[in-house]
């Protein structure tokens, strides 16, 4: 789950105790890391979809909350053309854009709006597509500059989406925090100020929070949207308090200082139960640890040395040292409990470290040195899980150095293939098998700098593209079989790890659903 950091426990409980947390219903969330930005479209983080796309924005279409079917939101209805090529979508109508100190609107959300969205993504002639920095690296990971031939208004309140070829997993994709609507009149206001930038830095959306404050490292300040179309969420202000360390983390949900600590460690989870003012939520997401080899880097280009990694790496261990036993072994890259997994069907490479030596020996490693990268925070103690592995390979004779750094330039340096390896994670966006494979390990993913392991294999993207035109889910389930049996022999990835996401919060909160996307939205939350 691709998902920064690191500020002192002590400057942290102050900026908490300055804030009137208990006053006028605030709702102090423990994060694990700073957003990236506000331009959701430019991000691929959960981190970031939290504070940005769970928060300030919405989609024409949404996830029901805790589930992954498909919901109304900014588009009341659909209809699907009988090739499964247009999309006509009708708007909401009422629904209005976030009043700020830097932007008032003159008008309602309209299709305007939904027709700029989406072309600033997939145009290159936009004069908004060159305006951001990072790019739109889910919205090319995902083949949508190939696969929208056009976004149309056909009035204020209708848009049609028309597509090059049928896409099983397209309405769920515009469910998914990158399809998020922005304001086409605040964009105009921003190009005449020549403020572009502002898009990412002050946000504006018609979600249930409006942006107050950021301070990087710290804390996201939100108030609630009074004018929001669903009703205004049940607490006044939302903050959250940006707190990497997960030993940090609880420590502020017990003292009080938060009310919900998002992915405590594994474990820590009895010690959280066993506090009488403390609730701790569990759910088996949709979400596969990995460690991603740099396929471009000396040796690790070579499929053999990839095997050996997988080889000699004690996941057994791991589960046990890193998640306290609060995981389950990955063998592919679909969780279990989604559909066309073949969990069940490959085989485990479990610890054998004569079978890596040989394979090392068959790479022709020379003992250069190769550095792991490892996040500060995150959802478990990656720099150990780091370690863990270092000695692991150290056993079949290959040197290894740990590197940590900050989750934000981390993943901005593996996405422009600075890396030899580090450990990701990736949760499910939207409850499709494309979605794991697409963003992360297809050619054009690589191209978007979502592909952290810098894997290109045509034979395995024609198998992806054979998928997506597919509808009939008996035929898409052999296909993404096949496409787990190449990434398994080819080895771009070496799953870790199917965690179970945990939510500790007080036992005055009530209404939050966990999601099995790993995303959290706080809409429904009420303090008691």
């Amino acid at each position: 789950m691709m998902k920064k950091r690191q500020w002192a426990a002590a400057i942290g409980a102050g900026l908490l105790a300055a804030t009137p947390v208990w006053a006028a219903k605030t709702l102090s969330v423990c994060t694990e890391a700073s957003p990236e930005g506000f331009d959701i479209a430019q991000y691929d983080s959960a981190v970031t979809q939290d504070a940005a796309g769970e928060t300030l924005y919405e989609r024409l279409v949404e996830f029901k909350r805790g589930a992954t079917s498909v919901e109304p939101g900014l588009a009341e209805k659909w209809t699907i053309s009988k090739d499964g090529l247009t999309y006509t979508f009708n708007l909401r109508k009422g629904v209005k854009f976030h009043t700020t100190e830097y932007f008032k609107p003159s008008r309602n959300f309209n299709a305007d709006d939904v027709v700029f969205s989406f072309l600033r993504m997939i145009d290159k002639n936009h004069p908004w597509y060159k305006q951001a920095a990072n790019g739109f690296p889910y919205a090319t990971g995902m083949e949508f500059p190939d696969l929208v031939k056009s976004v149309e208004k056909v009035d204020d309140y209708t848009v049609k989406i028309t597509l090059t070829r049928q896409e099983a997993p397209f309405l769920a994709d515009l469910a998914m925090g990158f399809a998020s609507i922005m304001s086409a009149e605040y964009a105009a206001q921003l190009d005449k100020a020549g403020k572009q930038q502002d898009l990412n830095l002050k946000p504006v959306g018609t979600g249930p929070f409006v942006l107050k404050s950021y301070q990087k490292d710290a804390m996201v300040r939100y108030s609630a949207n009074a004018e929001y179309w669903r009703g205004k969420a049940k607490v006044d202000s939302l903050v959250f308090a940006i707190t990497p360390d997960p030993n940090v983390r609880q420590q502020r949900v017990k003292a009080g200082e938060c009310q919900i600590a998002l992915y405590p460690k594994p474990d820590q989870v009895e010690a959280l139960k066993a506090d009488k003012n403390i609730t701790v939520g569990s759910l088996a997401t949709l979400y596969t640890g990995y460690i991603a080899p740099n396929v471009e880097k000396p040796f690790l280009k070579d499929k053999k040395f990839r095997q050996a990694l997988a080889y000699s790496f004690d996941k057994q261990g791991f589960i046990k040292s890193i998640f306290g036993g609060n995981a389950k072994p990955a063998v592919t890259v679909l969780p279990p409990t989604m559909w066309s997994s073949t969990t069940e069907k490959l085989k485990e490479r479990s610890a054998d470290l004569e079978k890596a030596k040989k394979l090392v020996k068959e790479s022709g490693y020379d003992g250069s040195e190769i550095k792991i990268w490892a996040r500060v925070g995150g959802l478990f103690d990656s720099k150990r899980a780091a370690e863990m592995l270092q000695a692991d390979w150290a056993k079949i004779g290959v040197k290894v150095s740990v590197q940590q750094m900050e989750w934000g330039e981390l993943l901005k340096r593996s996405g422009k293939g600075e890396h030899d390896i580090t450990i990701l994670g990736w949760a499910g966006d939207n409850g499709d098998p494309d979605n794991f494979f697409t963003p992360n390990l297809s050619c054009d993913a690589y191209k978007s700098g979502g592909n952290r392991s810098r894997w290109c294999n045509k034979d395995f993207d024609k198998v992806l593209a054979d998928a997506r035109l597919e509808t009939d889910q008996k035929k898409r389930t052999k296909l993404y079989e096949k496409a787990q049996q190449i990434v398994y022999d080819e080895v771009p990835w070496i799953p870790t790890v199917h965690m179970i996401a945990f939510v500790a919060q007080r036992k005055n909160v009530s209404g939050f659903v966990q999601s099995p996307f790993m995303t959290n939205n706080f809409y429904t939350v009420d303090l008691k």
